[in-house]
C-alpha cells in the first residue's frame, strides 16, 4: 500500500530508530497523526532541543548539557576510582543504584575488528590523559560481558598496567534470584570465575 509522501517520510523517519521494523513504524506515524498539534509540536521540540543542547563532557564523555558534566564537577566524589563503561547509559544504571562514589569514563563504543571497529575509534586517548592528570588508584573495567567488551577491557588493561593504576574488572555471573539449571555454561563459568570468599 503506498502512503501519501508525508505520512511516507514520517514512517521511514521511524524506521531509522533502533528496534522499530516497519509494522511499528506504520502504528507510529499513525499515532502521531491521531495526536493533537501541541503534543506533535512539543515532541519535534524536545528531539530537535536534545540534538543541539546536549554534548559530551570534556572530561569524561558522559553525555550533558554543561561542560563538565555535574559528576566531573562534584568535589564530594573519589577522584581516585574511574569506572570505565562503553555508553553513556551505562553511566546512568551505575547511578541508578547509588554504590558507586568515584569518577566515570565512557569510551562511546567497545573494540570490535568485525565492525571495523578499533582502538583508535573509541575513547581511550583521553582516558589515558586522565592517567597522567589525576591521582588515579583504580581503574574499574565495566564494558559489557560479551567478546567485543571482554576485547576492549583486555586492550586498556595492557595500556595501563606499566603505569601502576590498578585494574579490576567487574564481577559477571549469575542474577540474584536465578536458577543454576537456566545459565548457560560461559554464565556459570564466569560465576566460578568471579567466586569470593566468605
Amino acid at each position: 500500500m503506498y502512503y501519501p509522501e508525508p505520512i511516507s517520510k514520517l514512517i521511514d523517519s521511524f524506521t531509522k530508530l533502533p528496534g522499530i521494523g516497519p509494522k511499528t513504524a506504520v502504528r507510529l506515524a499513525f499515532f502521531v497523526l491521531d495526536m493533537k498539534e501541541d503534543d506533535v509540536l512539543d515532541f519535534a521540540k524536545s528531539l530537535v532541543n536534545a540534538k543541539r543542547e546536549l554534548t559530551h563532557c570534556s572530561i569524561c564523555g558522559h553525555i550533558t548539557d554543561q561542560d563538565p558534566c555535574s559528576i566531573c564537577q562534584d568535589e564530594t566524589r573519589d577522584k581516585t576510582y574511574i569506572c570505565v563503561v562503553q555508553d553513556p547509559k551505562d553511566v546512568i544504571a551505575m547511578e541508578k543504584m547509588k554504590e558507586f562514589g568515584g569518577k566515570y569514563h565512557v569510551l562511546h563504543g567497545a573494540i570490535s575488528p568485525m565492525d571495523g571497529i578499533g582502538p583508535e575509534d573509541i575513547n581511550v586517548p583521553s582516558l589515558l590523559n586522565r592517567l597522567k592528570d589525576e591521582e588515579v588508584k583504580e581503574l574499574i573495567l565495566a564494558t559489557n560481558p560479551n567478546i567485543e567488551g571482554e576485547a576492549t577491557a583486555m586492550y586498556i588493561s595492557r595500556l595501563v598496567k606499566p603505569s601502576g593504576v590498578k585494574i579490576t574488572r567487574i564481577a559477571h555471573g549469575l542474577p540474584m534470584g536465578g536458577d543454576l539449571e537456566y545459565a548457560d555454561e560461559v554464565t556459570l563459568s564466569k560465576a566460578l570465575e568471579g567466586r569470593r570468599e566468605l
